[in-house]
């Protein structure tokens, strides 16, 4: 590869990826199952990292992919490994955090984004619906 030639990234912002997900992407969200249930994209199908290689055949080659988690790792690591098996797969720079931030719609309405850890999670769900 030459200096002048750049490898293109496979991260978009939030603004970015609404207008790949508005033009026909799909949205894979690559994070714990009671992570999704807390707040997630619309539209979003939830594939697990850890089950995704077994479960890519789920993933339509043929459109373009974009992969969110909460902060944006798990969702780079996903984008890349599609992206090396030639699938136009990028990720949320930021994860869902950004996206919030970013005032985009999340559902539910009155979702929150889940602290890592299962345990974590439930107390703070707990906590929400104590108050």
């Amino acid at each position: 590869m030459e200096a002048s030639e750049e490898t293109p990234s496979i991260e978009r912002t939030p603004a970015e990826a609404a207008d790949l997900i508005k033009d026909g992407a799909q949205l894979i969200d690559v994070r714990q199952d009671y992570e999704f249930e807390t707040a997630r994209i619309p539209g979003a199908h939830r594939i697990g990292l850890e089950s995704l290689a077994e479960d890519r055949g789920v993933v339509d080659r043929d459109r373009a992919v974009v992969f969110y988690c909460r902060t944006g790792a798990r969702s780079e690591m996903a984008a890349q490994a599609f992206a090396a098996a030639g699938v136009d797969a990028v990720s949320l720079t930021g994860g869902i955090y950004a996206w919030i931030e970013d005032g985009q719609p999340i559902e539910p309405e009155d979702g929150y984004v889940a602290e890592p850890g299962q345990a974590a999670a439930i107390l703070e769900a707990r906590a929400r619906a104590s108050s």
